[in-house]
C-alpha cells in the first residue's frame, strides 16, 4: 500500500486527477450495483451511471429505486460533480500555463535532429522565414535572454529563455539531440564583448555535444582564430561581407544592384562544393560548366590549395586534387 502511495504522487498531477476520478466512480458504481442489483445487473453498468451521473449528465436509463440507492446518488452528486468539475479546471488551468511558459521560454524542448539559433534579431527572423518557405521546414529552438516572450503561435520556433552559455539552457535546448548550431553575435554588446560571448557559447556547447556542428558570427579579425579553436566548424565575418557589399554598392554601375542581386541568389540558390567525378579529371572548365548546365547547376569556381578562383580560364584544367564549386537550386 506504501508502495502504490508513492507511485501516486509522483505522478503528473492531471494523471493523478484522472485516476481519482476513475476510483472515485469505480467505487460508487461498485457501491449501487450491490445494492440493487436487478436494476443495475453489471458492474459496467453501476460505473457507467457513477459516470453519467457525477458528471451531471444524466441521461436517466438507469435510476436507483431504493431509499440507500438514492442517498448514494446524493452523495455522487454531491462529491462527484464537485471533483469532475476540479478536474475539467485543473486541465484548463495546466493548459493556459503551459501555453504561458512555452511562449515565456520555460519549456524543455523533447525533440532531436533539430537547429539551435542563438539570439533573436533581425537576421534571425528572416533565416527563420526563409527556412519555414523551404519543402522540408527544420525545427528550430531559439536561445535569447534579451526577450521576455516568444509567442509560439506566431513564430514556427521552440523557445528557450536564458545564456546560452550555461549547461541547464543547453540541455533544455536538447543540445545532446541537436544537429547544428547558429550563434549570432549580439549586436546590443561592443564587438569585443559580443565575440568573446559567442566564444565562450561555442565552448559550452561543445563541452556538451562534442559532435555538434558549429557556425558562429564573429565580428573581429582577431577572435576568428580562438573561435576556430574552440570548435566552431563554420565561421561567419559579417563585418567583411558588409564591407565588401558596402563597396560594390558605392561604386556599381547603375542599375546592376549588387545587394539585391546577393540577396536573391542566396535565398533562392545553394552553393555546393564537390570533389570532381573522374570523367571530370584533366578536363577544361568549359567542359565540367556544360556537363553540370545540364543538371540546372552552375560551375562557378574552384578550390584549389585553400584558395577560390573565380572566373576561371574556361580551358584550364581540373585537377585531382580541386573542389568544384557549384550554384543549384534550393
Amino acid at each position: 500500500m506504501y508502495g502504490f502511495v508513492q507511485f501516486y504522487f509522483r505522478l503528473p498531477i492531471f494523471v493523478r486527477l484522472l485516476l481519482t476520478v476513475i476510483i472515485f466512480m469505480v467505487f460508487f458504481g461498485s457501491v449501487i450495483h450491490l445494492l440493487e442489483p436487478s436494476h443495475f445487473p453489471t458492474l459496467f453498468d453501476g460505473v457507467w451511471w457513477a459516470f453519467v451521473t457525477g458528471s451531471t449528465v444524466g441521461y436517466g436509463d438507469y435510476v436507483p429505486l431504493s431509499t440507500s440507492g438514492r442517498i448514494v446518488a446524493i452523495l455522487l452528486i454531491l462529491a462527484g460533480g464537485g471533483l469532475l468539475t476540479f478536474y475539467m479546471a485543473t486541465i484548463s488551468a495546466g493548459t493556459i500555463k503551459y501555453e504561458r511558459d512555452l511562449s515565456s521560454g520555460k519549456v524543455a524542448f523533447k525533440g532531436e535532429n533539430h537547429i539551435i539559433v542563438v539570439g533573436w534579431n533581425e537576421r534571425t527572423r528572416q533565416l527563420i522565414d526563409i527556412m519555414q518557405k523551404q519543402k522540408d521546414p527544420e525545427k528550430v529552438v531559439v536561445i535569447d535572454k534579451t526577450m521576455n516572450m516568444l509567442p509560439y503561435r506566431q513564430y514556427p520556433v521552440h523557445f528557450i529563455r536564458g545564456d546560452f552559455y550555461e549547461d541547464k539552457i543547453l540541455f533544455m535546448a536538447n543540445i545532446t539531440k541537436a544537429r547544428k548550431a547558429l550563434i549570432t553575435a549580439d549586436p546590443s554588446q561592443s564587438e569585443d564583448k559580443a565575440d568573446q560571448a559567442v566564444i565562450l557559447g561555442i565552448v559550452a556547447m561543445k563541452g556538451c555535444n562534442p559532435d555538434l556542428n558549429i557556425t558562429a558570427e564573429i565580428l573581429t579579425d582577431k577572435q576568428v582564430i580562438n573561435a576556430e579553436r574552440a570548435g566552431a566548424k563554420d565561421i561567419i565575418r559579417s563585418n567583411d561581407f558588409m564591407s565588401s557589399l558596402f563597396y560594390h554598392e558605392l561604386y556599381r554601375n547603375d542599375p546592376v544592384q549588387p545587394f539585391k542581386l546577393l540577396l536573391k541568389i542566396l535565398t533562392e540558390e545553394q552553393f555546393y562544393e564537390l570533389t570532381p567525378p573522374t570523367h571530370l579529371i584533366d578536363a577544361n572548365f568549359s567542359t565540367g560548366a556544360a556537363y553540370y548546365a545540364e543538371k540546372t547547376s552552375i560551375l562557378i569556381g574552384l578550390l584549389r590549395q585553400n584558395s577560390l578562383l573565380i572566373n576561371v580560364d574556361p580551358q584550364e584544367s581540373i585537377r585531382e586534387d580541386d573542389r568544384l564549386v557549384l550554384l543549384s537550386p534550393k
